[in-house]
């Protein structure tokens, strides 16, 4: 995608400016979107036969979508999310118009962008604009879709965004580690292309069951993203406040970066008229109050079920006032899909597993070269039922294909450990094969000095990949000239 054509003056300015306010007071972003605009009973000449594609709205009937924003800036928010949550390739490809992610995309930011505008200059108030960007229905863990190719139609979701006037932008909504860092990622290539930097905002989604859709504890998340150079992170969906506060009691404890959180109006209740959501508006801003007072919150607002009442009442209560003070403590980790586990063991030395190593175990060499995936699982798990707390993954074998099997084992193990993965061997492609398999954080084996430090060496290549995949390193005191004493 060709670069911000005479990108407008005051964007870096606005980007900047919603970076110091998240820093300095609480920030009100708006409620729900989908339920606003079917409420205007847009027909199916709007949807363009499309029926529930809601982004399409923003090209046929930009002026329902624009009536949203204004109800929410007109209760006081500081932000409105694009209606985009949809326009990925994922979600429009259900519809067969996955090559219009762009134009979609830049249409919702700009019809936010007009409005905001509109009320900035007749209220003398900053008004921002939030790009949503949504998870779309396929899963890279489950090999729905491949990581590179979501990657980069996420990365044309968010240059549509930013083209269009987003001030942030917010990832949203995820369930799959794997999904929520390739868009991440993409959206980061994205500001790197436009030439822009604006806040990034991860928030996922804990269901009821205490974790994220594929397993993940709050912990792993956070393990996972926070690497990845996100400004924000949060909780957003699927339950109302009272079932995400422990989830943000362990964010206010542990995360580097400032918090979010946009919860629902309680859980839904299925009625004759279809799901009602219970929670009044006063509701939602006491558990707003004390999210901010308890935990810290920066960025607060609604999902399913709120209203402009709601946010105007959560306005009322937290807009302006500073977060509660947070004194967080960090643990170094790496995690799987599931759990973080910390490099610094409380009774023991970090263990890792190494019979899951093709040069070290020639048990697991032969399985490998036979194709008995099967075996290879069992024998991670049998490193886990022993007591490892990482597995070393190694399938560099002369005449094989490393990045064919690295891609058959990592995308194997991201599932069926439960522990973080270490990837081993010599070769970058097949290092990279690997990160785009694990949704959570692995552990890069190893780098060196002794092949250079120029921008070509390994060193730099290996670097390079782990900083974009937020993978920690061991690091080996070895140049030319040998190990270090």
């Amino acid at each position: 995608m060709a670069a911000l054509p005479n990108p407008p003056v005051d964007h870096q300015t606005r980007a900047d400016a919603l970076r110091e306010a998240l820093a300095t007071r609480v920030v009100v972003a708006d409620g729900a979107m989908g339920t606003m605009l079917q409420a205007q009973d847009p027909s199916m000449e709007d949807f363009q036969q499309l029926e529930g594609c809601n982004e399409v709205l923003n090209v046929t009937r930009p002026d329902i979508v624009r009536t949203v924003h204004e109800a929410y800036f007109a209760v006081g928010v500081d932000c409105v999310e694009t209606n985009t949550f949809g326009a990925n390739y994922a979600a429009l490809a259900e519809y067969d118009i996955a090559e219009r992610n762009f134009e979609l995309s830049e249409a919702g930011a700009r019809i936010a962008r007009e409005v905001a505008d509109e009320f900035t200059a007749s209220t003398g108030q900053q008004r921002w604009v939030l790009g949503s960007i949504g998870p779309g229905t396929k899963l890279p863990t489950l090999g729905h879709i491949t990581y590179a190719q979501i990657r980069d139609a996420y990365q044309v979701n968010a240059e549509g965004l930013l083209s269009g006037g987003a001030d942030a932008l917010l990832v949203e909504t995820t369930q799959d580690l794997l999904q929520t860092k390739s868009s991440i990622i993409g959206a980061r290539r994205a500001m790197e292309a436009l030439g822009v930097s604006v806040p990034l905002i991860c928030s996922v989604t804990v269901e009821t069951t205490g974790t994220m859709l594929l397993g993940s504890e709050i912990g792993a998340a956070l393990t996972a993203l926070e690497p990845l150079g996100i400004d924000m992170i949060g909780l957003n969906c699927a339950t109302g406040p009272a079932e995400m506060s422990e989830h943000l009691r362990y964010l206010a404890r542990h995360s580097r970066v400032p918090l979010s959180c946009m919860p629902n109006a309680g859980l839904p209740v299925l009625t004759k008229d279809g799901a009602h959501y219970p929670l009044s508006a006063s509701e939602l801003a006491d558990a707003q109050e004390a999210f901010v007072r308890d935990y810290g919150l920066s960025l607060v607002g609604g999902c399913c079920g709120t209203t402009p009442e709601h946010l105007r009442q959560v306005v009322e209560r937290v807009r302006a006032t500073a977060p509660g003070a947070r004194d967080p403590r960090p643990e170094p980790g790496a995690a799987s899909l599931y759990q973080t586990v910390p490099f610094r063991q409380d009774t023991s030395y970090m263990a890792i597993g190494e019979r899951t190593n093709a040069n070290g175990s020639k048990k697991f060499r032969e399985a490998m070269l036979e194709a008995r995936w099967d075996d290879c699982v069992e024998m991670a798990r049998d490193q886990i039922r022993e007591g490892a707390h990482m597995l070393d993954l190694c399938v560099d074998y002369v005449g094989r294909d490393g990045v064919a099997d690295m891609q058959e084992l990592a995308g194997r193990f991201a599932t069926a450990s439960t522990l973080p993965i270490v990837l081993d061997s010599t070769e970058v492609p097949v290092l990279q094969a690997g990160l785009e398999k694990l949704g959570g954080r692995a552990v890069i084996n190893s780098v060196n000095y002794e092949d250079g430090d120029g921008p070509e060496s390994r060193f730099a290549k290996v670097t390079r990949l782990a900083q974009e995949h937020g993978a920690a390193l061991i690091a080996l005191t070895i140049d030319e000239e040998g190990q270090a004493r």
